[in-house]
């Protein structure tokens, strides 16, 4: 019995540092070439800075903001072998910064004229591995009631949108948000609670092909060019769950079936509550002390927060960030190591 269907997750993920020279600056570390890199200075309080390669490179949008995508001619300016270059763009490269990126692989591109293949009915583009269950996807809005192709053969868990030619919210359907996830949504740059509306994806789930989109202008207005971060969850790599905190600093265990690499948590079921990132590069052993936040622009805030071990994570904490009382969290994580490869080699503990 395989108990993943990744041996080696930093193939397809990986967190990585480093530190601004303020010039040009060749990443060269991964194993990789990545195709969405999500970058963020640690010491001090800069927006976050997300780039991939189907928009292209200097194409920048910021987790925190509602921005239209910007060009940064110093921003990320090549996607290579191994990493990515930078300029001296100070939310990527300011000279004796200390920086976070994180970094994803999806890898085979595609296109989908919709008309001639009647899959969906929106074109759209990408890239996509059905391998770490990741696709990057593109489309122009239409106005009314559609589906598109995301690129992947297994059914979305997480589909994140975001407008490019006009300020919008960064939309996220999960899977585990509430027991009707395609008529709620939460919104990546804010604080805020799981959001009810069927103009979102006119409450309809994703298949294994495509997903669907009504007259929501965060998702579909007609003539807007958008991007789509979709997930599908892979055996030993990823988890897209959800849990109940139980407000004990002897906090609750959830469950993922490998040793994370990074993880996003949100409350969903009020208000004010952010999207909290950790990862085992800023934190290599526990207890983990350091935490961004997707929704703002501050550096690392010191605290005893979460433990990951070998076969999930663990809380450390009694309070509304990762474990309050009651409280309804939805995550996203990803594999150091899976809990035991398909040869039967189990993880070790950090």
């Amino acid at each position: 019995m395989a108990y993943t269907d990744i041996d080696k997750p930093t193939d397809y993920f990986v967190s990585n540092l480093h530190t601004g020279n303020g010039g040009t600056l060749n990443i060269t570390s991964l194993d990789f070439q990545p195709d969405w890199v999500w970058v963020k200075e640690t010491n001090n309080a800069k927006d976050h800075a997300l780039y991939d390669s189907v928009r292209g490179a200097n194409k920048l949008l910021e987790s925190n903001k509602t921005g239209a995508e910007a060009t940064t001619s110093a921003g990320i300016s090549s996607f290579n072998s191994d990493g990515w270059t930078t300029g001296n763009f100070f939310q990527t490269n300011d000279n004796g910064d200390s920086y976070v990126s994180w970094n994803w692989k999806a890898g085979t591109s595609f296109t989908n004229d919709a008309s001639s293949t009647s899959v969906g009915s929106i074109d759209s583009a990408g890239s996509a591995s059905d391998t770490a269950g990741f696709s990057i996807c593109t489309h122009t809005g239409t106005g009314s009631l559609g589906t598109i192709k995301h690129g992947l053969s297994t059914k979305p868990s997480v589909i994140l949108t975001k407008e490019r030619s006009e300020a919008r919210d960064w939309i996220m359907y999960h899977h585990k948000n509430t027991s009707a996830p395609a008529t709620d949504f939460l919104l990546l740059n804010t604080a805020d609670a799981t959001v009810d509306n069927d103009n979102f994806m006119n409450d309809t789930e994703p298949t294994s092909s495509v997903f669907t989109v009504k007259g929501f202008s965060e998702v579909n207005k007609a003539s807007q060019t958008y991007v789509s971060y979709i997930f599908s969850e892979k055996k030993g790599f990823s988890k897209f769950g959800s849990y109940l905190g139980n407000g004990n600093a002897d906090g609750t265990f959830v469950y993922t079936g490998f040793k994370p690499a990074w993880i996003m948590v949100k409350k969903t079921n009020s208000a004010n509550d952010e999207w909290n990132i950790f990862d085992n590069k800023r934190d290599p052993f526990n207890v983990m002390t350091k935490r961004l936040v997707a929704n703002v622009t501050a550096a690392d805030a010191a605290g005893t927060y979460v433990d990951f071990v070998s076969n999930g994570f663990k809380w450390r904490i009694n309070n509304n960030l990762g474990n309050g009382d009651g409280n309804t969290y939805i995550y996203m994580a990803f594999a150091e190591n899976p809990f035991v490869t398909s040869t039967g080699v189990p993880a070790t503990a950090r």
